[in-house]
């Protein structure tokens, strides 16, 4: 990345760079740990894959930019060619159909069951209660069989649930499908920020119920404190990599809406070390202390010997690294790996002492709702999975 770093001139967030992802297991293997469990399917612990050329949409004005950075040849040749490419495909052959109002059905095997699920948490509680942890998150997998297209599955996401920091990503035998709502870091210039999620309430069917849920929320001690502690840990993260004195948090339980549910959402800022770059801070943060739990190591040795599957790609990243020194880079959340005709989605919550059982087990279908919907064409029922 130093080698080839390309200053950008421009507003756009990148003109030169990579795009990929970096997988929870890969978090492990930094912090000297390996999963007891098999993968679900072959994947990488990471793949990124740099580009001459980026077509950028704004997604609120739809305005359209070509971005070329000369490293194959001339970025003015570059983008003159890419034009009359693109025309030539329209003229040529339509734009492919993605029909998002099809229906398909599901086939839906959670890897718990509320029993088994019950059973875990009540082990988790005891490290909880024994003070080897003070929150951790905890993850179930959905194994979904569907022949809804992954392209139409990402384009139903964006039109009905629409999330700041989804992605789709093609890489030949598998597709990733996310609609991620967290961001991990993102660096510009020197300034880092990270924003972790703690607290879910589903959204109402009307508006007096809606307003009821998000002051449930809003009141939450639990939730509160779950994400207090998160913001603690990811100070303690930030320090590493920035500048004495500048790691502060400039909002604490904010609540964010989304399609099918609230957030309870900080933001955690610093200002970076002269000479550390957007890997140092990736490596000082990674993986996301929203999604494993504090003290961070710990939780994680608690969540592989609890979980039911190998988290694999979810609760890692997905973003950018740009030449010029900047990154946005989600957190792998709300995401569906497509292989071999099935899905497969990492649904999870954050854990303390004072959590019940019967509410967290709900809450992960609560937060499966939208992908699954999306997956479907129609409104995702998941009482029969409660019993």
């Amino acid at each position: 990345m130093k080698k080839h770093y390309q200053a950008n001139q421009t507003a756009l967030p990148l003109t030169a760079g990579a795009i990929g992802y970096v997988s929870y297991d890969y978090g492990l293997a930094l912090h000297g740990m390996k999963s007891r469990h098999a993968p679900a399917f072959p994947l990488s612990d990471m793949k990124w894959v740099f580009y001459d050329f980026f077509i950028i949409e704004h997604r609120q004005s739809h305005a359209v930019w070509f971005a070329a950075n000369g490293q194959t040849m001339p970025a003015e040749a570059l983008i003159a060619q890419m034009e009359e490419k693109i025309r030539t495909r329209l003229q040529e052959k339509p734009l492919p159909h993605t029909d998002e109002n099809s229906q398909y059905a599901l086939t839906v095997q959670a890897d718990s069951t509320p029993e088994t699920y019950g059973k875990a948490l009540q082990k988790l509680r005891d490290y909880l209660f024994a003070g080897d942890v003070y929150v951790t998150n905890f993850t179930s997998t959905l194994t979904v069989q569907s022949h809804c297209p992954p392209y139409t599955f990402f384009s139903r996401l964006r039109r009905d649930n629409p999330s700041p920091f989804g992605a789709y990503l093609q890489y030949g035998s598998y597709q990733i499908i996310s609609a991620s709502m967290e961001r991990l870091l993102c660096l510009r210039h020197d300034q880092i920020e990270t924003r972790p999620i703690k607290g879910t309430r589903r959204r109402g069917k009307t508006p007096a119920e809606d307003e009821k849920l998000r002051q449930e929320l809003a009141q939450s001690q639990k939730d509160q404190s779950e994400l207090l502690m998160i913001v603690d840990l990811e100070r303690n993260d930030l320090h590493k990599i920035s500048q004495p004195g500048s790691v502060s948090v400039p909002t604490l339980f904010a609540i964010e809406p989304y399609a099918t549910v609230f957030h309870l959402v900080a933001d955690v800022t610093g200002t970076l070390r002269p000479g550390q770059t957007a890997i140092d801070a990736l490596m000082a943060l990674f993986p996301g202390g929203s999604i494993t739990g504090a003290p961070k190591r710990r939780a994680m040795e608690i969540i592989d010997e609890l979980e039911f599957s190998w988290r694999q790609l979810y609760t890692g990243t997905i973003g950018y690294l740009s030449l010029d020194g900047n990154c946005d880079l989600n957190i792998v959340i709300r995401t569906a790996v497509h292989y071999d005709d099935r899905y497969t989605i990492g649904v999870g919550g954050g854990i303390t002492a004072e959590s019940d059982v019967h509410f967290e087990y709900e809450e992960i279908w609560q937060k499966a709702k939208a992908l699954l919907s999306a997956l479907k064409g129609d409104v995702f029922d998941y009482e029969s999975y409660l019993r």
